[in-house]
This record gives C-alpha cells, structure tokens and sequence, in this order.
C-alpha cells in the first residue's frame, strides 16, 4: 500500500508531527476549549459595542482602512488548520482582524452604494434570526417565521396599492425578485412552459425595459432561457424616465419583427440618476398590448412609507408585481428583499412540484402555510422577522421620518452643487435621493469644452475616489452613462440610516474639493 499523503493546501496542519485525537465533549475539543458557555458571543458583542457596528460610528472615524487584494490575504491569514485556534488571544485577533479590514457601512459618510447602516433594533432582529438557524419552508419547522412572513407580505401587498390582496414572497435580494416576476409572468401567459420548455411559445418572447434599468434584467433573461438579443432597452429621457410613447414604440416594432412581447419592466427609483418612470403611461401600454407590467422598486419603493413623497410611485399599483428591497433605502439588515404581487395563487402554480416528503398534504396543521413550495428554494431564511421588528419597535411614524430626512438631505446636497464653484449638476430634478455631479478642478475651468476636456473630466472622479478611498475618509460612487455621453460623475445617495444631515453633505462636498482642488492638467492628459 502506498503511504497516505498529507492533505495539501488549507486545511493542511501547521505541524506534520503526528497528535493524539483530542477528546470531543458536546461538539466541542476539551483538551483546547478557548470560549465556552456563551463567551465567544460576549466577545462578539464586546467588539461590535466597541467598534459602534450599530450606526453609533463618529464623523471623524475612518470609513474602510483600504489594503490591496494580496496584502489583505497575508494580514487576514486566512489558512485554516487541524488543531484549530489553540488560545482565546488566537481568537480574539481572528474577530477583531475581520473587522479591523472591512467596510464599515454603518459611517456617516458611507454612500457607495444603495444601501447604509443597521441599528440596534435591526441587528438584534439579524442575531435573532440567526440563533434560531431554521428554514421556513414549512410551518413545523419554522411556525413564527412562516407566520411573520404571512403578516407582514399581507400588511405589503396593501402599503403597495393592492386592497384586494395578493401574494408575496422574501427572496435572497432583488436580482431573484425581479426574476420571480419574468416567472410568473411566463406562466401566466402560458402554464405549458413549465412542463415543455420555452418550446411552449413558436416565436420568441420579449421582454421590454427602460434603459436605465437594474442589470438584473438582463442576467434574468439570459438565466431564465429569454435571451438577451430579446430584451429591447427603451430609451429614456433626459431625466432618465421611460414614458409610454417610446414603449408603445418599441412593442410595435417588435411585433413587426415577429416576435412575442409578453414583460415590461418598469422601474421606481433607478440605480444611477434615481428616477421613477411614468408608471400610469407604462400601465396603459401594459393593459393595451396586453403585457405584464413588473415593478422594480428595490431603491425607490420605500417611499410609500412617505406622505410627503410616496406621489412618486403613482400608478404603481396597476403593476402585476413589483420588487422591493428594505435593506436598501429603509436600511433593514441585508438582506431583506420581497417580491410581491397582486395574483393571488400565481407563485405557487408556477413554482411548485409537491416533493412529498416536504409538502405532504395530510399533514395535522393547515398546510396553506407550508410556503416552500412557492418559492425555487428550499433553504430559505425567515428575513420578514427583520423588517417586522423594525416595523414593530420604531414604529411607521420613526421610519416615515428617517425617510424624509434623506430626501431633505439630498435637496440641500443639490443646491450646494448648484451653489459651489467647481461643482456642477449632472441633471436637475431631484426625484430619490439620488445626487448626480461633476467635480471641475482649477486646471479645467475656464477652458473649452472640446471633446478632449471631456475625457481628461473623465479621469477626475475615478482619481478622486482613490485618494479619499486611501485616506478612509469617505466612500462615494461613480460612474460614466455613456448612453447618454456623460463622462464620470460623482452618484451620491442618501439612505434612512445613519440618519444623514446638511452637515454630512457639506463634509462630502468638502471632503470631494480637498482631494481634488491640485489635479493638474499634466496628469489628466496621459
């Protein structure tokens, strides 16, 4: 027999010396127990109370402490071993490591992307969650999940516009809602596609959206069989608004093509510039052509939660579904995503299967709350408690008001840029909190704006970024939209939480000039 070989790579020991098998007790190694009876989780409180992981974290703390791939491998080490940490020290250096390098999303000045900080009431609804560690495919294995879930996509489906009812589902972010509703709308249009196959349809089926839409319409239409070469992008306007004509249009042309319109893709909030598109003009093309209309409000949504700005979603209720993300503007624990819809019965008959040994239906209890088959998971966390807890212990009036305050913020941070030397508006017309601008160092101003002054701007904010990225100081996105000839701009967002001020954005607009007020020409030009 040839010699047993050591196991290469990361789970290799440290040692190649042989040791004897340690005594294992209740899951645990006796012979090096570090923590035990709940200490380790007291040491994970310890470091998330030090380190403020609940939206405490002062203005003058860093943002990230930024380290390049390589170098963050050797100081993470990331090797894992046989013999396991062998000293609390060990394991406090593995938390504390962790944290020490990542993002801390809860800052005040963190607005990289569409989703901010936790607070304590949401972070306890995560550790909840997690404690609990069960699924809620079924009501035996998970009943208060299962019924938090019930309760609260009831309560949705209302805020949303559906008095009548309907159905909803929590799902692993909006990407997987948004692909809940090509589903759906596939069976709708034809239940024989589950059991055939996109064979089921003689000519292929089209699906429409705005060109500034979320790109999880086009992984959805590639995963789920349609095809990119049939999703039709539909021009938007200079707001980034996609209106009914230029829909009526392109479903025309379509048709003439010979293809099978079926999906339009409407969108609340849109990822760069924040805009709402005319959902009433959408509805009507929709109920004329006779097209599902799927609403992506994974940004935008929470402002039906709003008085003051939940005018914005008008029309929206005419939707066959729409998406929506919490853990995004309304800053619930990631993730927290629903999909929703006002068809009644339409999830399960398009998902279902009944495994029997899952979804038997002689059970003792009422199995209408055996969800599972609703969903394309099995595993499926009970992330309504989240959201619920939020609903429950803020209360709406708290998270009404946390939601204006964002859109206040954003107003002000638009009228500093309009007001500012330097700065510049990519567009006007604050729909979300979307702020869309151009930072101009001294060197370009005054000049001519030729085709060459544009690209040397187009290497302003990606400079920028990386020095307050270096520095810690601040984390804010950019982009170019070249569909519609812009060069990189700054995308500032404003999320509920940490509750963003005017002070906040004057340090962004700031924080933006020092880092870029001594770009030269020269080093633009390379």
């Amino acid at each position: 027999m040839s010699n047993p070989q050591k196991t290469p790579g990361i789970m290799s020991s440290h040692s190649t010396t042989v040791k004897p098998v340690p005594v294992i007790e209740n899951g645990v190694n006796s012979d090096t127990v570090p923590y035990s009876d709940g200490e380790l989780l007291q040491k994970v409180l310890d470091i998330v109370k030090k380190e403020k992981l609940y939206g405490k974290i002062e203005d003058d703390k860093s943002v990230v402490d930024f380290k390049h791939p390589e170098e963050l491998r050797k100081l993470l080490d990331l090797t894992m071993c046989r013999e396991g940490c062998q000293s609390r020290a060990e394991v406090d250096e593995v938390l504390e490591r962790v944290v020490r390098h990542s993002v801390r999303t809860q800052h005040p000045h963190f607005y990289n992307q569409l989703y901010g900080g936790i607070d304590e009431v949401g972070l306890a609804g995560a550790w909840i969650l997690e404690a609990l560690n069960t699924n809620q495919h079924t009501y035996e294995v998970g009943p208060a999940l299962v019924i938090t879930e019930f309760c609260v996509i009831e309560q949705m489906v209302k805020l949303f516009g559906w008095t009548d009812g309907g159905d909803g589902i929590f799902c692993p972010g909006g990407s997987i809602a948004n692909m809940y509703s090509m589903v759906l709308a596939r069976h709708k249009l034809n239940p024989a596609f589950k059991r055939t196959g996109m064979t089921a349809n003689d000519s292929p089926l089209v699906i429409f959206t705005s060109d500034q839409s979320h790109y999880s319409i086009s992984k959805g239409a590639f995963w789920l069989g349609f095809g990119l070469d049939n999703v039709v992008p539909v021009a938007s306007d200079d707001q980034g608004i996609m209106h009914g004509a230029a829909l009526r249009d392109a479903v025309r042309k379509a048709r003439e093509e010979g293809k099978k319109p079926f999906y339009v893709n409407a969108t609340a909030g849109t990822t760069v510039f924040g805009a709402y598109d005319n959902f009433n003009e959408i509805a009507d093309v929709c109920k004329e052509e006779g097209l599902w209309m799927h609403v992506d409000a994974c940004w935008g949504g929470a402002v039906v939660l709003s008085t003051k700005h939940k005018s914005l979603m008008d029309g929206s209720g005419r939707a066959d579904s729409i998406s929506w993300n919490p853990h995004k503007m309304l800053c619930a624990p990631l993730q927290c995503s629903m999909f929703l819809t006002k068809h009644r019965g339409l999830l399960h008959e398009a998902n279902c299967v009944g495994a029997t040994y899952l979804f038997q239906q002689d059970k003792f209890y009422d199995v209408s709350y055996d969800t599972g088959d609703k969903s394309i998971q099995c595993g499926r966390k009970g992330d309504a408690l989240k959201l619920w807890l939020m609903f429950k212990i803020h209360g709406m009036d708290v998270i009404e008001l946390r939601i204006n305050a964002a859109f206040e913020a954003s107003k002000y941070l638009e009228s500093e840029v309009k007001r500012r030397e330097g700065f510049e508006l990519v567009r006007e017309g604050l729909q979300c909190t979307n702020v869309c601008f151009w930072y101009i160092p001294p060197a370009l101003r005054g000049h001519t704006r030729t085709p060459q002054w544009w690209q040397m701007l187009h290497k302003v904010a990606p400079l920028i970024k990386e020095r307050l990225v270096l520095e810690g100081t601040l984390l804010i996105g950019y982009q170019p939209m070249t569909g519609k000839n812009l060069v990189n701009f700054f995308r500032m967002i404003n999320t509920s939480f940490p509750v963003p001020t005017q002070a906040h954005m004057n340090f962004v607009l700031d924080e933006i000039e020092r880092r870029g007020q001594d770009i030269e020409v020269q080093s633009l030009e390379s």
